[in-house]
């Protein structure tokens, strides 16, 4: 090979180093669209970190944030103590939530493979469009819709009770059924808005595959167990990891539009987020932040763990 390269052509050869400068004037338009979103970002999840002191702290106004006395461990210890409904709202919480996930992923997934087999277009677009319409319902009209069904005098599910010869049940001073309702409640309303993810996905399938199991002689069951599911199951796993790391969040919303301030069903059905909002005025704005503060640390360990056990047990696959 020919040695005599001039230095100009070898400079020429070398990459060009491209700073954090060039970079910024390179694509200076859309950084500059960025600006707003990440002025967002900034003032409503970075800059409220600092508010998270306060769950260290008895806050006062008049000595503000970093200025109120310390109290250690002192608002967690309350919230785990004999004195604190802290443990029951904690366990409705993950019953709630946990049984909200398993359901909310086999309905969905099942309404998406339903769907996805239905050839008459103007049928499919009907039925989509009314299994979405529950997603866009306020909880408000949900708890209407609720009492209207299990209200004690002219409720349909008592109607049906002494239709076939069962005594009418005073539902709403009877806690023990409420753990499901707000469960089915809950699925209801987000099982069709969840299926149009599946759906989505279902959507890029290779139908080539399909064509081959027909061909093989698979009939459409065998064609969702062994191709169907199992294509759909990272999209399953990612939208279960999303799920899992709120699993220590109730939804207020749904809580109050459905049960309200029932003194009665408070017990079986409060979580922590209404339990926060119920003792804020007596406890204070420290215990409220310090319960927040637990909240999202063990959010963050459960979904860490299921993602690690998720990628072993479904080769690699993950959230991150």
């Amino acid at each position: 090979m020919n040695s005599g390269i001039d230095g100009t052509r070898i400079q020429e050869l070398k990459p060009i180093k491209k700073g954090f400068l060039y970079e910024i004037k390179r694509h200076r338009v859309l950084y500059l669209m960025s600006v707003p979103a990440v002025i967002l970002l900034l003032m409503f999840s970075y800059i409220p970190f600092a508010g998270v002191w306060m769950a260290f702290t008895e806050f006062n106004v008049v000595d503000g944030i970093f200025g109120s006395p310390f109290v250690g461990l002192t608002n967690f210890e309350y919230f785990f103590s004999e004195h604190s409904m802290g443990w029951q709202v904690t366990y409705n919480t993950l019953v709630i939530n946990f049984y909200t996930i398993i359901l909310g992923t086999v309905v969905p997934v099942a309404i998406a493979v339903l769907l996805n087999e239905i050839r008459s277009m103007t049928f499919k677009k009907l039925t989509q469009s009314m299994m979405f319409f529950p997603y866009f319902i306020s909880w408000v009209v949900v708890g209407a819709i609720v009492y209207g069904v299990f209200s004690t005098d002219v409720g349909v599910a008592n109607k049906v009770l002494q239709f076939f010869g069962f005594e009418p049940i005073r539902w709403y001073s009877e806690p023990q059924y409420w753990k499901p309702i707000i469960i089915l409640a809950s699925v209801w309303k987000f099982s069709g808005y969840s299926s149009i993810v599946y759906m989505a996905a279902m959507s890029n399938f290779d139908q080539s595959l399909y064509e081959s199991a027909k061909v093989d002689g698979a009939s459409k069951l065998q064609q969702i167990f062994y191709l169907t599911i199992p294509m759909l199951k990272p999209t399953i796993v990612v939208l279960t990891l999303l799920s899992v790391g709120r699993i220590f969040y109730g939804d207020f919303g749904m809580i109050y539009g459905i049960v309200g301030d029932n003194p009665v069903l408070s017990g079986e059905v409060s979580v922590i987020d209404t339990y926060v909002y119920q003792s804020m005025r007596t406890l204070g704005f420290s215990y409220s932040t310090a319960v927040g503060l637990m909240q999202s640390v063990m959010g963050l360990i459960l979904v860490t763990a299921a993602n690690y056990f998720a990628k072993k047990i479904n080769d690699g696959e993950g959230l991150f």
